[in-house]
C-alpha cells in the first residue's frame, strides 16, 4: 500500500462523514423559505444566497450541540436564540414598522419596545422549528451517527465563516432595501436576549435527563398530530383577528407542545422513528400553506403552483427516505 493510498483513506471517509452537514446546509433554507411557498422554484438561485445564514446557522447548532452531548431541548432553544439573530438585526423586522410594507407590528402594538406580539411569536416560532429544528431531525434521521459531530475544526471553521458571510450579506441587502435602522437600546435588547438563550441551551444541556417507564404511541399519531397542532398554529396567524389573542393562542400551543414532547421523550418507549414522525408531521404544514401563500418573488401562478407541488412531493419523497433509512439504521 503506497502512502498516498494511506492518505487518501481517511481524507474520503472524512469527505463521506461530513456530507450530512452539507444535506442540512441545503434543506434548512429549502424547507425555510421554498417549501413554505415564501420564494417560488423560478427563483431557484436564491438558494445559494439564504444557505450560508439558514444553513450557516442549522449546521453550527447542530454541530455544538452533539459536540457537548446535549439533546434535542439545547437544539429547540439555539434555534430560538437564531430566530432572534435574524429577525433582530439582520432583517429586522421584529423592530422594523412597514416590513415589506406590511405594517406587521400594527397588531398587538408594544409601544415600549416598538414590537408587535403576534408577529414576534409567529416569525420566531417559524426560525425555531422549521427553519431550524425540523430540518436537524430530519438529516440526523437519515444519518448512521446521529449524535456524533459531523465536522472535523476545519469544516466547523468553513461553515462558521459561510455564517457569518450570510449575516453580513442578508444585513446588507436589507439595509439597501429598507434604510431603517432599530434603535440602540432594540439591539442591544437582542444580544441580552440571545446571550439568556444561549445560557438556557447549556443549563438544559448539561442536565442529565430522567427517563421513565412507559410506553409510547405508534410514531404514525405523532405524525398526525404534529400535523394537526402546526397546522392549527399557523392558522391562528392568518384567522385570528385580534393581535393579542392571537399572541397568546400561539404561545399557549408552542408551551403545552414542547411539555407534551419533552415528557413523552423522557419514556424509555421513545425512539428516533418518533421525533422524524413529529418533525414530518410538522414539516408537511408547510407544504399545503405554501398553496395559499403569496411569493415575495413575482412570478406566474402557474409557475408558483408548479413550484409548490414540487417542493411538496419532494417533502413527501424525503420522509419516505427517511423512515426507511431511520428504521434500518434502528434495526442495525
Amino acid at each position: 500500500m503506497t502512502n498516498t493510498t494511506v492518505v487518501t483513506a481517511p481524507r474520503q471517509r472524512s469527505v463521506r462523514r461530513s456530507l450530512p452537514a452539507l444535506g442540512l446546509f441545503f434543506l434548512s433554507p429549502l424547507v425555510a423559505e421554498f417549501l413554505l411557498g415564501n420564494i417560488p422554484i423560478s427563483a431557484m438561485f436564491a438558494l445559494f444566497g439564504l444557505a450560508p445564514l439558514y444553513g450557516g446557522g442549522a449546521v453550527l447548532i447542530r454541530e455544538l450541540v452533539r459536540r457537548r452531548g446535549w439533546g434535542y431541548p439545547s437544539v429547540v432553544v439555539l434555534a430560538l436564540a437564531y430566530g432572534v439573530l435574524e429577525e433582530g438585526i439582520t432583517t429586522q423586522s421584529l423592530f422594523n414598522p412597514n416590513y415589506a410594507d406590511q405594517r406587521l407590528l400594527d397588531p398587538g402594538h408594544i409601544g415600549f419596545l416598538g414590537m408587535g406580539a403576534p408577529w414576534t411569536v409567529f416569525v420566531l416560532g417559524l426560525h425555531t422549528i422549521w427553519s431550524i429544528t425540523v430540518p436537524i431531525v430530519l438529516v440526523e434521521s437519515m444519518s448512521r451517527r446521529p449524535r456524533e459531530p459531523w465536522l472535523g475544526k476545519v469544516g466547523l471553521s468553513v461553515y462558521g465563516a459561510l455564517f457569518v458571510v450570510g449575516i453580513i450579506s442578508t444585513t446588507a441587502i436589507q439595509l439597501g432595501m429598507d434604510s431603517f435602522v432599530a434603535s440602540p437600546a432594540q439591539f442591544a435588547g437582542v444580544v441580552v436576549a440571545i446571550a439568556v438563550l444561549i445560557v438556557v441551551a447549556i443549563r438544559i444541556g448539561r442536565r442529565t435527563p430522567k427517563s421513565t417507564a412507559g410506553k409510547v404511541p405508534t410514531p404514525w399519531l405523532f405524525a398526525v398530530a404534529g400535523l394537526v397542532v402546526s397546522s392549527g398554529w399557523m392558522l391562528i396567524s392568518d384567522l385570528v383577528q385580534n393581535g393579542w389573542l392571537g399572541a397568546a393562542l400561539m404561545l399557549a400551543i408552542s408551551i403545552a407542545a414542547a411539555v407534551v414532547l419533552v415528557r413523552t421523550s423522557r419514556r424509555t418507549g421513545w425512539t428516533r422513528q418518533h421525533a422524524l414522525a413529529i418533525a414530518g408531521g410538522t414539516m408537511l404544514t408547510y407544504a399545503w400553506h405554501a398553496f395559499p401563500e403569496d411569493p415575495i418573488f413575482p412570478a406566474p401562478h402557474v409557475v408558483d403552483l408548479i413550484g409548490n407541488v414540487v417542493f411538496a412531493v419532494l417533502a413527501v419523497a424525503l420522509l419516505i427516505s427517511a423512515t426507511i433509512r431511520c428504521d434500518k439504521f434502528s434495526r442495525s
